[in-house]
C-alpha cells in the first residue's frame, strides 16, 4: 500500500546528497570538447586554467567520473537551505481538473532566490582554496549575480558582475542585493571594456545580451592578477553542482514510490535543466527506465528549436573557446524579453548532444503564454514564479491538461527555479497588456547562423 504523499515532500538533513552526479560518465557518446578558437584543437587544462580555477578546470574536462564527492564545507552551506522540497501541486490539479499528479522542486528558499546559489558557493569554495583575490562573472536577470554575490562575502572574496544593460535597468533591486553582498555591478556591454567598447560601436544603443556580458568579464578576469572568471550555467561544472537539485528530487519520489512519467525544465544556457534531470537522464542512458523529458526555451531566443548544432563561440565578443552547441550565433542579441536569465545563444554541450541524440525534447513558448501560466500558478499555489521557471510551469499546465483529455494520470515534474519579487516589472507590463511576443525571423536567424566559425 502506498503511502500518503503530503504536500511537501522533505528530506532529511542526512539524506541530501554527500556527492554531485556527472552525468557524462553515463553517456557513451560525450560532449564535444571545447576547441581553442586560434588552432581549433581541444583546449587543454593549461589554456582553461588562465579564465577558470584548477579544480574547476578538472571538473570540466572530466568525462569519466561518476560521482564528485561535495566538500564538507559546501555541504555545510548547503544545509541553511537544502534539503529544497518537493511540492505536490494539489491546488493546481484542482483547478486544472487534471487526472495528472503535478511535483515541482522548489530552488526559492534561499535570499538569492534561486538554484543559482548551489553552484555559486562551489565555484566561490575552489576560488578561495586557490589562494585568489576575486572573481568575475556576468549575469542576466540577476539570479546568478545575486548567488555569487553571496558566496563570495561568505568566503571573504571580490565579486565583479556585468549584468546584462536590459536586466540592470528591468531589476534596480536585484541589482541592489548584489551590491549590499559586496559585489560591483556594471551594465553591459559598458565603455569599462575593450570588447565592451567595440559592441557598442557596432551595435550602438543595444539592450546586450549573456553573451556581451561574458565577454566582459573575461576579460577582466584575464587581465587582472588573482582573478579567474566564473560562470552560473552552460558549463559542465556548473551541470555537476547542479545535480544536487536533481538527485533530491529522485530521492523524495523514491521516499514515496513514485515514478516520473514527464520531467520539464526551462532552458537558457542548461544549469537548471540539466541538474534537474542529471538523474533520470542517467537512469535513461543505463537502460534502467525511461522519461519523457521536456526542455522548454523562450520563442524569441530558441536556440534548440531553431537552432543548429555546431561549433560557436559562447560570446559575443568571441574571447572564449569554442563549443559545440546548439546556437543561434554568437552575434545574435535577443529581444528584451523579461526572462533574462534564458537570454543566452547557445546551450550546455551536454544537453545539446542529449538533444541530437534524441533522448530529450525542445519547446518554444511565446513571452505572453508564459505570464499567462505564471499568474494561474500563483493565484492557486501562493508562490510568485520568477519569469524563467514559468517557461517549465506553461509546458507543465499545457501537459497536464492533455491528462485530462485522455484520462491519463501521469506523473509530471518540473523546477521552480526560484521566485519572481525583483521581476515585478515584468508583471506589470503583462498585466497592462503592454507585453509583446516578439520572435524572431527565419531570416534573422540565417543571417547570423551565417557568421558561424568554421571548424572542420
Amino acid at each position: 500500500m502506498s503511502k500518503e504523499i503530503p504536500y511537501k515532500i522533505y528530506l532529511e538533513e542526512s539524506e541530501m546528497p554527500k556527492a554531485w552526479y556527472n552525468l557524462r560518465a553515463d553517456m557513451k557518446k560525450k560532449p564535444a570538447p571545447l576547441l581553442n578558437p586560434g588552432t581549433h584543437q581541444p583546449m587543454t587544462a593549461e589554456e582553461l586554467s588562465v579564465v577558470f580555477c584548477d579544480e574547476l578546470v578538472k571538473q570540466e574536462l572530466d568525462n569519466d567520473t561518476r560521482f564528485y564527492e561535495i566538500p564538507e564545507e559546501i555541504r555545510n552551506f548547503y544545509k541553511m537551505y537544502r534539503p529544497a522540497p518537493l511540492v505536490r501541486a494539489y491546488c493546481l490539479e484542482k483547478k486544472l481538473g487534471t487526472p495528472a499528479h503535478i511535483y515541482y522542486k522548489f530552488e526559492g528558499n534561499n535570499t538569492s532566490g534561486s538554484h543559482k546559489l548551489n553552484s555559486a558557493i562551489a565555484q566561490a569554495y575552489y576560488a578561495k582554496k586557490q589562494g585568489l583575490k576575486g572573481v568575475t562573472t556576468e549575469t542576466g536577470a540577476g539570479q546568478w549575480g545575486t548567488a555569487l554575490s553571496m558566496a563570495c562575502s561568505y568566503f571573504d572574496l571580490d565579486c565583479k558582475v556585468f549584468m546584462v544593460k536590459v536586466s540592470y535597468e528591468q531589476k534596480p533591486f536585484r541589482r541592489e542585493v548584489m551590491r549590499t553582498y559586496g559585489a560591483s555591478v556594471t551594465p553591459s556591454p559598458s565603455e569599462t571594456t575593450e570588447v565592451g567598447k567595440k559592441i557598442l560601436a557596432e551595435h550602438p544603443g543595444t539592450t546586450g545580451s549573456l553573451g556581451c556580458a561574458i565577454s566582459e568579464a573575461v576579460e577582466v578576469a584575464v587581465g587582472t592578477p588573482g582573478y579567474r572568471y566564473v560562470l552560473g550555467s552552460v558549463l559542465n561544472q556548473v551541470l555537476l553542482h547542479q545535480s544536487v537539485i536533481g538527485l533530491e528530487t529522485k530521492a523524495a519520489l523514491d521516499k514515496y514510490g513514485i515514478k516520473a512519467d514527464v520531467v520539464i525544465g526551462c532552458a537558457g544556457g542548461g544549469s537548471n535543466l540539466g541538474g534537474l534531470i542529471a538523474p533520470f537522464m542517467g537512469e535513461k542512458l543505463r537502460g534502467e527506465a525511461d522519461y519523457q523529458i521536456i526542455a522548454v526555451e523562450p520563442a524569441s531566443c530558441p536556440s534548440l528549436t531553431r537552432g543548429v548544432y555546431a561549433y560557436d563561440f559562447c560570446d559575443t565578443g568571441m574571447v572564449c573557446p569554442l563549443s559545440k552547441m546548439y546556437t543561434l550565433g554568437s552575434d545574435f542579441i535577443p529581444a528584451p524579453n523579461h526572462a533574462g536569465g534564458l537570454r543566452y545563444h547557445g546551450m550546455s554541450t551536454i544537453l545539446s548532444e542529449l538533444y541530437d541524440q534524441g533522448l530529450m525534447e525542445a519547446r518554444s513558448v511565446k513571452q505572453t503564454d508564459v505570464f499567462e501560466a505564471a499568474e494561474q500558478f500563483a493565484r492557486v499555489e501562493g508562490i510568485l514564479p520568477a519569469p524563467e521557471s514559468s517557461h517549465a510551469i506553461r509546458v507543465a499546465i499545457d501537459e497536464a491538461l492533455k491528462c485530462k483529455e485522455t484520462g491519463e494520470a501521469k506523473n509530471i515534474v518540473f523546477g521552480l527555479t526560484g521566485t519572481g519579487y525583483f521581476d515585478m516589472v515584468a508583471y506589470e507590463k503583462f498585466h497592462d497588456g503592454k507585453m509583446d511576443d516578439y520572435i524572431p525571423t527565419d531570416e534573422e536567424l540565417a543571417k547570423f547562423r551565417a557568421r558561424l566559425p568554421k571548424v572542420d
